[in-house]
């Protein structure tokens, strides 16, 4: 059981008040992510300055969805993966594309394909990811910088997966219809 409640405007610490209002005012609504994030101020304003900084990256917003979408499937945040997918699904992500996601399969598209995979790779190898996962992404059209932008989707949804994991933030009710229950098991 998590001893991380969901706070409210009203409930959550003081230094954390402010950034909550702003998140409302901006989605409408107060996600629980951002409910359990406000137990420390200075995680909440962590996540919401470097959501902020990834949004500026190189990559436009369905290529920071496949990143984001790609750690959060990696690090198993149930919590992100079905935050994600809607998100996705509001900036164009096709359907094919999310699938291959959520399934941890290649996406359809090659170039979308090489940043999930050296995303995922990434994550699961602790940052050592193999020459072909990197050959790939150049190959595919992306830049060497590039690679550094991934690094900071990575540590953005680290950030929230072991958040999640920790505090067990329940889904809002607004992303359940892209609830996802976790990786494939393999056979």
């Amino acid at each position: 059981m998590s001893d991380y409640p969901v706070t409210t405007i009203a409930s959550a610490p003081e230094g954390s008040r402010e950034l909550l209002e702003a998140t409302e005012r901006a989605l409408g609504f107060l996600p629980n992510l951002h409910g359990v994030l406000a137990h420390s101020p200075t995680l909440l304003k962590s996540y919401v300055d470097l959501t902020a900084n990834f949004g500026g990256s190189s990559f436009d917003k369905v290529e920071q969805q496949v990143v984001l979408l790609s750690v959060s499937f990696e690090n198993g945040c149930t919590y992100c993966v079905g935050a994600h997918s809607m998100a996705a699904n509001m900036v164009g992500m096709d359907e094919a594309t999310l699938a291959a996601i959520r399934d941890g399969e290649a996406l359809p598209d090659a170039k979308l394909s090489a940043l999930a995979r050296l995303t995922r790779e990434i994550v699961s190898s602790e940052g050592y990811p193999s020459d072909a996962a990197l050959g790939d992404f150049l190959a595919a059209g992306y830049k060497r910088a590039q690679v550094l932008d991934v690094i900071v989707g990575v540590a953005l949804k680290t950030m929230s997966n072991y958040t999640n994991h920790i505090a067990e933030t329940p889904l809002d009710e607004a992303f359940a219809p892209f609830a996802w229950s976790g990786a494939p098991v393999s056979a």
